[in-house]
């Protein structure tokens, strides 16, 4: 099984020979649960994984029967990493059947301490609060892929964003710098610059930064503000 998003009755995980075996996107006992890549970014994890589980009636409290550790890049996203963790979850799935098949898997029990869940995301979640840390900020856009701002009642989606440094002493969201290479924001510790983003018109495509400053200078001008929790 993997990401189906329900748990299994005693029934179902009694009726195979060999038991039930999950594939679970994080390294057991860190976010058990619906959303661990996703939560593993929005923490700041340095590194996730793939856990071969025997599955159980709890959840994601099986038995570990292979794990396969990953790095978290700065650049690495939610899409970037269910792609990685695919790739070495597939062959990884095939070992682990093998030794169940033949007898000789052996079943490590999850350890009962640094046990994290990983709820399920909320739509709110997504929206950028520009009084978090700019790392924070880019963390939400790497995990939401987009997250969500407005600015001038403008909804807008933001694809990529960096953190940068800032010598600049500015309100979070303020703009602080509109150029061909992103426009520059001031989060509550630091500031990011937006690379891509999408507008809610021409046809909801993803542009640059210097396309959006073509279309809609004036409100990307440095001094415009986002909107923030506190200004809403």
């Amino acid at each position: 099984m993997v990401a189906y998003g329900q748990i299994l009755r005693r029934p179902v995980l009694d009726w195979p020979t060999l038991g039930c075996v999950n594939v679970h996107a994080s390294l057991l006992p860190r976010w058990r649960g619906a959303a661990p890549i996703q939560r593993a970014l929005l923490a700041g994890d340095a590194e996730t994984g793939v856990c071969i589980m025997q599955m159980d009636a709890g959840l994601d409290t099986g038995d570990v029967l292979a794990t396969k550790p990953v790095p978290i890049t700065p650049s690495d996203t939610t899409s970037s990493l269910e792609a990685k963790l695919a790739t070495l979850g597939a062959p990884l799935l095939m070992s682990v059947m093998d030794t169940l098949e033949q007898g000789t898997a052996q079943p490590v029990p999850q350890p009962g301490h640094d046990v994290t869940y990983a709820s399920k995301i909320e739509k709110d979640e997504a929206t950028i609060d520009w009084n978090q840390a700019a790392d924070e900020v880019a963390r939400t856009v790497r995990a939401f892929e987009p997250a969500v701002a407005s600015i001038d009642g403008m909804r807008l989606k933001l694809w990529q964003v960096e953190v940068v440094p800032t010598d600049h002493a500015a309100a979070p969201g303020e703009i602080l710098e509109s150029s061909k290479q992103g426009i520059r924001v001031a989060a509550g510790d630091g500031a990011v610059v937006i690379r891509s983003l999408q507008l809610p018109v021409g046809k909801g495509r993803v542009i640059t930064a210097a396309d959006a400053l073509n279309s809609r200078g004036a409100m990307f001008a440095a001094g415009a503000r986002f909107d923030t929790p506190s200004a809403r």
